[in-house]
């Protein structure tokens, strides 16, 4: 099929996107990688009648290393956050999720911010940010605003930035010495996840003096499972902790049904995937 028509945009700043956003109102919808949005266009299930396409500004595509955080712009393909040697070393658990987001040629196009501003449930992005405890900032009319993780997802695919707000950069803090896992379940390799699972922890000999638990494809949105989290850093990393956290977390969890799992399956992969993420964080 071919999408219903729509007047298009290609802005090469960032100021001249926003006084599109303006000009045309709720109409517009912004273009970042467009893996998500075009075949939604070409079925139908979305019609925007303006899109602002973000690909010709140079700005916007970026990773940078400020120090105690790496800056990533928001246009920047998933493919340079992949083979980046400074994701690599500086964000390990990112360069392992990106591993899992679709496929190479979807990877080539797509971009963390668009990911993270389309807020699929089953996205990987979004969980790693919630993982790190990360930020993305935000330009609109009123100038820029950084967005903490916990504050962004909301929904199904929506988030707390403002219609006339344009997500420009994800900020990532470095991860100390510790562990950290990946867990997927997912039919194929490259399909959306039916549950995932990323935990990252610091370690301190027996003692866990943090650690941070995040979901993907679960609930309706990304989440952290605080709770679980808790009990990891009250009772440390022996085997019954990790057994107690990751039945915490399917306790804690409010999971979709849908042709492709039901609630409780999906509740049950969230007890496996936990313990799997947490032993293999346990034991780098």
């Amino acid at each position: 099929m071919k999408p219903a028509s729509f007047d298009y945009h290609a802005p090469t700043t960032v100021d001249e996107a926003l006084a599109l956003l303006e000009a045309n109102g709720p109409d517009s919808r912004l273009l970042a990688g467009g893996q998500s949005l075009v075949p939604m266009m070409n079925f139908r299930l979305a019609a925007p009648p303006v899109i602002v396409d973000l690909n010709r500004i140079p700005d916007l595509a970026y990773i940078e290393d400020r120090g105690d955080v790496v800056c990533i712009g928001a246009m920047t393909r998933q493919r340079a956050v992949e083979s980046s040697a400074l994701v690599a070393d500086r964000l390990p658990v990112l360069s392992a999720a990106i591993k899992l987001v679709g496929h190479l040629p979807t990877r080539s196009r797509g971009t963390i911010g668009g990911s993270i501003a389309h807020a699929d449930p089953a996205a990987e992005l979004p969980m790693v940010l919630q993982a790190l405890d990360g930020a993305v900032v935000v330009r609109g009319p009123n100038g820029r605003r950084t967005i903490a993780a916990s504050e962004l997802f909301q929904d199904a695919m929506t988030t707390s930035i403002a219609a006339d707000e344009i997500l420009v950069e994800v900020r990532l803090p470095v991860m100390p010495a510790g562990g950290y896992a990946v867990e997927e379940f997912a039919r194929r390799h490259g399909d959306f996840a039916i549950a995932a699972v990323t935990a990252v922890i610091l370690r301190e000999g027996d003692r866990c003096a943090r650690a941070r638990i995040a979901t993907a494809g679960i609930s309706s949105h990304s989440e952290r499972l605080r709770a679980a989290e808790q009990v990891l850093e009250q009772h440390g990393l022996g085997d019954g902790a990790i057994a107690r956290a990751a039945e915490t977390a399917a306790g804690m969890v409010e999971p979709l049904a849908d042709r492709h799992a039901s609630a409780g399956y999906r509740r049950q992969l969230t007890q496996v995937l936990t313990e799997r993420a947490l032993r293999r964080a346990a034991a780098r």
